[in-house]
């Protein structure tokens, strides 16, 4: 089997292989992951607000702290930025104000890093959530939001607070790293390049990859795009794969982003094959 090396020093069970959550009216979704907390490969020059003509278009994961005594929410999605025109596309979850699978759409604007984003209606009893905040930029970082929130009318009326995030996704280049089977066995595993498509209307990013494997029983794959809730797809921090080999189909539901120090953690099922198997596995920008 070939041996991992550093190339620097620097690396239907999908939806209830995560938590389930109930909205007010909905059903289950796939969780988010919660507590963003910034971070990045290197220090870089000091932060500020995003320069004339930077876009902080792309993937985000948010989290917020209530100051009414409210459940914490997970908040996962995209923004798309045109000039001081900021759009949202997001899922929400925590508590039994929202289901996670409906996508909440919000509008605002983005002023000399200040923003400010507003939902429509997010049900029948009239709930609108308020975002205001300042957006930091630091190269080798992701982005940052910090600010606070508020939610009137229906089920969530009165919850306000904090809330904080960062920008997650823009996957590219190789990624490589080793599956482990609940019998210890190691399979290596990974893709040159990546791919991420666009953002789609529900705040997810469609993936691409052509995958090889040493140490199985199945050598090669292809990932099938998809938008949430169908893979392969991340939304937020949240990655979650579909790769049909030439002996079977990996199912992998991972996180990325800083709290994984970089990586795609997370666990997978082979089904389908000779090899049926379950276990933990990463991806890491680092390794070949």
């Amino acid at each position: 089997m070939k041996s991992v090396t550093k190339r620097s020093s620097s690396s239907s069970w999908l939806l209830s292989a995560l938590l389930l959550l109930c909205g007010c009216g909905g059903g289950p979704g796939t969780s988010l992951p919660s507590n963003p907390t910034s971070g990045g490969p290197s220090p870089g020059p000091p932060p500020g607000p995003p320069a004339q003509g930077q876009s902080i278009s792309g993937g985000w994961q948010l989290s917020t702290t209530s100051n009414a005594g409210m459940p914490a929410l997970t908040i996962a999605g995209s923004l798309n930025q045109s000039g001081s025109s900021v759009t949202a596309a997001l899922h929400v979850a925590g508590g039994n104000c929202f289901n996670q699978q409906n996508v909440i759409g919000l509008t605002g604007t983005l002023t000399d890093g200040n923003i400010s984003l507003t939902s429509a209606s997010v049900d029948a009893d009239g709930q609108v959530i308020t975002f205001t905040g300042s957006i930091t930029v630091k190269a080798n970082f992701p982005d940052t939001l910090t600010g606070t929130y508020a939610i009137n009318g229906g089920c969530a009326n009165g919850d306000q607070g904090n809330v904080n995030g960062y920008s997650a996704g823009a996957f590219n280049g190789p990624w490589y790293g080793n599956l482990t089977t609940a019998g210890g066995a190691t399979i290596h595993w990974g893709t040159d390049p990546l791919g991420q498509l666009g953002p789609s209307s529900e705040g997810s990013f469609g993936l691409t990859g052509a995958f090889t494997f040493e140490g199985a029983c199945f050598s090669s794959g292809n990932l099938t795009p998809g938008t949430y809730p169908t893979p392969s797809f991340h939304l937020g921090t949240s990655v979650v794969l579909n790769i049909p080999t030439d002996n079977g189909a990996i199912a992998f539901v991972g996180t990325a982003g800083p709290d994984q120090g970089g990586l795609i953690a997370g666990t997978y099922t082979v089904t389908g094959g000779s090899c049926e198997s379950t276990g933990t596995g990463y991806l890491s920008p680092w390794e070949y």
